[in-house]
């Protein structure tokens, strides 16, 4: 026994500091990086979508600027405009190629933002001033209303970061009460004027777009905090499913070492070549030799479950005739399917069936198909086997003549550690993963495989394989 102490210490070692990795990715987050970085590049996403729309509306109140008031100073806002979407046209780049680098934007972003945000609301706020200043004072419906659009278009679409809609908002905000207060002071008018009125309503108007804002700053919130709760839920589940492949697979192989170990003891004991074996002795060591040889199969199937599943099920495919192929595997199961008192018909075809596998792989799906469907079948049943070309396919359907499975619950039945029979009284015992490793095999050859309920009673099934023509087995 001592013999296998170093091993178990590696082990227990190995389990340790997977689990002790597991609790460190658990406990370890960075939410408030995350919430910058997410808000950048929601922003970021934001103004390259609407940069056409931004242009358009740039270009219709420029246009008639020009038109109307004065061209030099619309061709000088233009530039204004230009310079400004230019930075923040390259802004939004550098965040993105940022995202597509695998980097995450930081501060360094947040601060090229903020002066754009500067530059960007500080053309449009000159726009709307120079108008207000050529019209005169009175009514100045034109450059207050492109302010009232700008807040409104900055609530719906520069909420991701609080900072930054406060700050364009803060500058519209000065530029909208400075346009009737300058009436205001300019003319001496009373209480009892229309520019009074003005300047009311710009009050009234200022607390509708800060409300707006307030409203969509809300929801946005809300949607990313429940995001940001999402992701970090996915990312415990995926430490936790990495920790237990870690530990599945930890456990499989350290399990392997001393078992093989028993296993050839037994064969030793069993071969006589120690020694005659009195009979008593000897159903006891036959029961522990099928049972090691059932814990075998059992490590085997895990360890061929975690390769699967980490997509490292690796194949070694070859040009075969599947009909020999399924001949083969008819053969070697037969002797199983017989303890059950059931019988394996295949049903040949004349031609063989040729495509790119690997034998021992495909060997191992169709076993699995085979055992299942013996230890389901009543005794004295048949299970049918054929093979066929299916248009570009090979189909191989495996018949049994079972209860039958529910075809509503195919979802279940593929899925590993599973069995639909799985009540005390079922017929045989399994681990329920032989189905799942079957899909896995199947799927990695770009075939698929699916089961339907036969006409009568029992259960179909079916896997197809992509062939290849008969010359390719010259």
């Amino acid at each position: 026994m001592s013999a296998y102490r170093p091993n178990e210490t590696r082990g227990a070692s190995r389990v340790a500091g997977q689990f002790g990795l597991l609790w460190k990715r658990l406990t370890t987050t960075r939410t408030d990086e995350d919430r910058l970085q997410r808000q950048l590049l929601d922003y970021a996403e934001v103004g390259q979508r609407l940069f056409w729309q931004r242009q358009m509306i740039f270009g219709v109140a420029l246009l008639l600027a020009g038109v109307y008031y004065s061209l030099p100073l619309a061709v000088l806002n233009l530039v204004m405009v230009v310079v400004s979407e230019a930075y923040d046209f390259r802004v939004f780049q550098n965040i993105s190629k940022a995202k597509d680098h695998g980097q995450k934007p930081g501060q360094r972003h947040f601060w090229s933002v903020v002066i754009g945000t500067i530059i960007s609301s500080g053309a449009i706020s000159f726009f709307a001033i120079w108008i207000s200043i050529l019209q005169g004072q009175g009514s100045h419906f034109m450059p207050m209303f492109f302010l009232f659009a700008a807040g409104v278009f900055a609530a719906m679409n520069n909420h991701h970061l609080l900072c930054i809609l406060a700050l364009r908002l803060a500058i519209y905000g000065v530029t909208f009460f400075a346009i009737p207060i300058r009436d205001v002071v300019l003319t001496g008018a009373d209480l009892g004027s229309e520019l009074w009125v003005q300047l009311f309503t710009s009050v009234f108007v200022a607390y509708f777009i800060i409300d707006c804002s307030r409203i969509f700053l809300s929801m946005y919130r809300t949607n990313m905090e429940r995001l940001i709760e999402l992701e970090v839920q996915n990312k415990k589940i995926e430490a936790a499913l990495a920790a237990k492949s870690a530990f599945l697979s930890t456990m499989s192989h350290e399990l392997r070492t001393p078992l093989t170990s028993i296993s050839a003891s037994l064969d030793l004991a069993l071969s006589g070549n120690l020694g005659k074996v009195d009979e008593a002795p000897k159903r006891v060591l036959e029961i522990a030799q099928r049972n090691s040889k059932t814990l075998k199969s059992l490590i085997d199937e895990v360890l061929d479950l975690q390769k699967a599943s980490a997509g490292k099920l690796q194949l070694q495919c070859h040009t075969t005739d599947l009909v020999a192929l399924v001949q083969e595997a008819v053969d070697v199961n037969q002797p199983y399917a017989g303890r059950f008192g059931c019988v394996i018909q295949f049903v040949r075809p004349a031609e063989p069936i040729y495509a790119s596998v690997d034998v021992q792989r495909i060997t191992q799906a169709l076993s699995n198909m085979l055992s299942n469907a013996a230890k389901f079948s009543p005794a004295e049943s048949e299970i049918e086997v054929s093979i066929m070309m299916r248009q570009d396919m090979a189909l191989i359907e495996v018949r049994d003549q079972g209860e039958g499975l529910d075809e509503a619950r195919k979802d279940e039945v593929f899925e590993p550690f599973t069995q639909l029979d799985s009540g005390d009284g079922r017929k045989a015992g399994g681990t329920g993963l032989g189905l799942s490793i079957t899909k896995q095999i199947i799927e990695a050859h770009d075939g698929r495989i699916d089961y339907y309920r036969g006409p009568v009673r029992g259960t179909v099934f079916a896997m197809t394989l992509p062939v290849q023509g008969k010359a390719a087995a010259a």
